[in-house]
């Protein structure tokens, strides 16, 4: 009997990290999502949540799928990748695009886990239909029974709101947040489960902005480090036209012979490779903005900041650090 996995279930951000009452949580890792499946006569896909098949970049996960799950087999889980002391997305990045000798030298190099959080078929039978209560059961219970192993690792899943509280302290190992399921739903593709995103306030120094500098779009933001050099830590999200008009006033041009990102290119976003058409301001403008804890292995942010107010009161000099 032939069958193929379902279109993945989503999550819809919410701000508020109380699990609530008929839900259980997981921790929301800094990886690449992906389906795993496992058919008869030893076929193995891997593939991301747009569907497109990572096994060939992946040969451990592959191997350990072959070697330790049963066939006829499909889960739903996130692909990640240690590295020091935190998860390094940026290491899936670039593994994404390796194949053959390339593929098997970065899994030496960088070898990723596969963390499951859900069973969408086992045993001939499609599970998409139970309760994520039973689903998440049989998942456990397949580990258990296996022993499975890594590179497979089972996710944590919790329905006490204590213990999920202290997942949000894991952020320095590179968790991003929560995701809630509710207990009685099946496997559907919508989003119906939720997600909360760990976010911090902090200051960045506006370096540039993209628009123009009566109406600026988005912000440049960066940090001096140690030596003193200005470093681009990340970019706003878009302006309101209000908050544009406001910090018009306040941005002055600056040559770009005397700035310290003259003759840089900045990506339009992370993964991208369209640059930005971008005007060089003086940094002498300090934005307190909210970011959330995905970063790269530089120290970047990976997704915008939301800009909450000018620092009129903070001197740049006593901005954070870049990557502090």
């Amino acid at each position: 009997m032939t069958w193929s996995l379902p279109e993945p279930m989503l999550a819809a951000p919410v701000d508020n990290p109380a699990l609530p009452a008929g839900w259980a949580a997981e921790p929301k890792w800094d990886g690449y999502r992906a389906q795993l499946a496992v058919h008869t006569g030893g076929r193995v896909l891997l593939r991301s949540r747009q569907g497109t098949d990572m096994t060939g970049s992946f040969p451990e996960i592959r191997a350990a799928a072959l070697a330790q799950l049963p066939e006829d087999t499909g889960l739903d889980g996130e692909l990640v990748v240690w590295e020091g002391e935190r998860l390094a997305f940026e290491r899936l990045q670039q593994r994404l695009a390796r194949r053959g000798k390339g593929a098997r030298e970065a899994a030496g190099q960088w070898p990723a886990h596969y963390v499951a959080f859900d069973l969408a078929h086992v045993g001939g039978a499609d599970l998409t239909g139970w309760a994520y209560r039973r689903r998440r059961a049989a998942l456990e219970e397949l580990f258990a029974e296996r022993g499975l192993a890594a590179p497979l690792t089972l996710c944590p899943s919790t329905t006490d709101p204590a213990v999920a509280e202290q997942w949000l302290a894991w952020t320095a190992a590179g968790l991003e947040g929560l995701c809630f399921k509710r207990l009685d739903e099946p496997y559907r593709p919508v989003r119906s489960w939720k997600k909360y995103k760990v976010r911090v306030t902090t200051e960045a120094i506006v370096g540039a902005v993209t628009g123009s500098l009566a109406a600026p779009r988005t912000l440049l933001l960066g940090r001096y480090d140690r030596a003193g050099r200005l470093q681009y830590t990340g970019r706003s999200t878009t302006l309101s036209q209000t908050a544009g008009r406001t910090l018009a006033h306040l941005l002055t041009p600056a040559p770009p012979s005397a700035h310290p990102w003259n003759g840089w290119t900045f990506s339009a976003g992370w993964g991208t490779q369209r640059s930005l058409d971008v005007h060089l301001v003086q940094p002498d403008v300090v934005m307190e903005v909210a970011v959330d804890v995905a970063r790269d292995a530089a120290g970047r942010w990976r997704h915008p900041a939301r800009p909450h107010r000018v620092r009129t009161d903070l001197n740049p000099a006593h901005v954070p650090l870049f990557g502090e």
